[in-house]
């Protein structure tokens, strides 16, 4: 299987051996199909995918997966140290042995997309694509194609969720790669507050495809802290679209940390729709070797006296590539809004390489709007000064990559997700050190010219 028809193939083997489903989705699949089809994959001829080359996916051969087995003790390494309500599927197949929702409280729904579907289908099939709809991109239409599996989150008016609400995909390392097509939908009501974490990890040697739409929909005041961390292989591939809607005065914070996959494209939208509404996107990125991170973030003021705020930090070694493009629009009599944007890029070999497109769209005379992107190395005089107090060159190198990640890092608030990341960028640091103090002193030793 590869090429459109390859994936085409697929989808009619799968079709036939589905049941009977209710015509709408029967409708849904067959406009998706067509979409894609029409669309193909796209290529760098494409103004939106420029710089991202998506050839080791249309010329892949994915299968389906067929179960969801997974050994509890490799799922338990992978999993976030964290207490949480847990969702987990393997290849995009749900696993209810490594789920638990124990505790939820009546008030949260959170369950697989496919009982979800099965229980009310009327109730998911009404808000299910209305942001992300097959026109999006190709890989929103193929994801409507396919999806059967993912997960529903709905969360009553008032309510305050106690603990994160966790959605992990495990990627397997088997004897053919798969493809799989996770849809997640969110419900928050008004005045609802809650986080949700997204985790993609797998085992090393898996190569599998991830294509996930996400769609998030905050009613008035309705806060939701979403963090999305991608740990994938360094041969999976992964493309995802999160479009959010927000009602008036809610707020949606994002952190999107990819530190794995061998293609990562995110897509992140948010329709600020009511006065007050909020956004915030941050950002870091960490690619090595020939891995390709591609985020593309728009922001669109659709209602006065809203407010976007966006951080994304790029950290790039050996011959990776990275992405970045951040865009605001201000519809016409969006007045009084406030939208500021920073892209800083760091590169820690001459091999590495970042494209990076902030961007504004201004139709309203009242505004505050401000963008900027930077690209540089690592101070060699700071790396000196460390050294000359008693780290290693590895070590110093990490600690200031870290500290050139701290912007962003410093607003996470669980701990576990720091620590992957503050590995993953930085390695084992010795606890010994004021890490902190060292970087500062560093810095400060080297702007004064060595005297202290």
């Amino acid at each position: 299987m590869s090429g459109v028809q390859g994936f085409l193939d697929r989808l009619n083997e799968r079709n036939a051996g589905r049941g009977q489903e209710p015509s709408w989705m029967a409708a849904r699949r067959q406009a998706g199909a067509a979409r894609f089809e029409a669309l193909g994959f796209p290529n760098r001829r494409v103004e939106a995918w420029k710089y991202t080359d998506v050839r080791a996916i249309a010329q892949g051969d994915f299968q389906l997966a067929a179960d969801a087995e997974f050994s509890p003790s490799s799922a338990a390494a992978l999993t976030l140290p964290i207490s949480a309500y847990r969702l987990t599927f393997v290849d995009g197949v749900f696993s209810s042995a490594l789920s638990d929702l124990a505790g939820l409280p009546d008030s949260v729904q959170v369950k697989p997309l496919s009982q979800a579907l099965n229980e009310n289908h009327e109730a998911v099939g009404g808000p299910l694509g209305r942001l992300t709809g097959v026109e999006f991109s190709p890989f929103s239409a193929l994801n409507t194609a396919f999806f059967e599996e993912g997960a529903l989150v709905r969360i009553a008016p008032g309510t305050v969720v106690d603990k994160p609400i966790l959605l992990q995909f495990l990627s397997r390392n088997g004897d053919a790669a798969v493809m799989s097509h996770p849809r997640i939908l969110i419900e928050a009501a008004g005045r609802s507050q809650a986080t949700l974490i997204e985790h993609h990890v797998g085992e090393a040697g898996a190569a599998n495809f991830t294509n996930l739409v996400e769609e998030v929909i905050l009613d008035r005041g309705a806060i939701l802290t979403h963090y999305k961390l991608v740990e994938s292989p360094e041969q999976d591939l992964h493309v995802a679209s999160i479009h959010v809607e927000q009602g008036r005065d809610a707020k949606f914070t994002s952190f999107n940390l990819t530190l794995g996959g061998g293609l990562v494209r995110n897509d992140l939208v948010s329709d600020l729709n009511g006065q007050g509404a909020e956004v915030t996107f941050n950002g870091l990125f960490y690619g090595n070797g020939r891995q390709h991170v591609d985020n593309h973030t728009l922001a669109n003021h659709n209602a006065p006296y809203t407010y976007s705020h966006e951080n994304y930090k790029g950290i790039l070694d050996d011959r990776a590539h990275g992405v970045f493009n951040g865009k605001v629009i201000v519809k016409r009599d969006s007045q009084k809004i406030e939208a500021d944007q920073s892209n800083a890029n760091l590169l820690l070999s001459d091999r590495a390489e970042i494209d990076t497109k902030p961007e504004l769209e201004i139709y309203a005379d009242d505004v505050k709007c401000s963008h900027g992107a930077t690209t540089g190395q690592l101070d060699e005089g700071a790396v000196f000064a460390l050294r000359s107090r008693g780290l290693d060159e590895a070590t110093a190198r990490g600690l200031l990559t870290l500290a050139f990640a701290g912007e962003v890092m410093e607003q996470v608030e669980l701990d576990a997700i720091a620590e992957r990341v503050e590995l993953t960028v930085a390695g084992k640091l010795p606890e010994r050190f004021n890490l902190a103090g060292l970087v500062e002193a560093a810095v400060a030793l080297h702007e004064s010219g060595g005297e202290e």
